[in-house]
């Protein structure tokens, strides 16, 4: 909430003024500054919509044979940064399951 105060109102006043009237370091401010210039956005992540979209896919396209470890791993060769548990509850939660085999 400051740095964005300061980045706001640093056209108006010094930012040495306004860091002092916070509290905050100028070298502190700067150093905030140049992180969140930098930042990169999350590669490979993807938002519960689309997860849901690409577990339903590859159910379709295996006939319905895999379960939810085999899904996961099909989705980290697809190049997808998902967590395990997060295919688990989501397969789960919708109802997408492996079929069984007959004995």
């Amino acid at each position: 909430m400051k740095y964005a105060f300061i980045e706001r109102y640093r056209r108006h006043w010094p930012v040495s003024v306004l860091c002092e009237v916070l509290g905050v370091s100028p070298s502190g401010y700067h150093q905030r500054r140049q992180r969140t210039a930098q930042a990169k956005p999350p590669r490979g992540r993807v938002s519960n919509d689309a997860l849901l979209a690409n577990l339903k896919a590859i159910h379709t396209q295996t006939k319905g044979e895999y379960g939810w470890p085999r899904m996961w791993k099909e989705l980290l060769t697809q190049g997808v940064r998902v967590g395990k548990e997060l295919v688990r509850k989501r397969t789960a939660q919708h109802g997408i399951r492996a079929r069984h085999k007959r004995k």
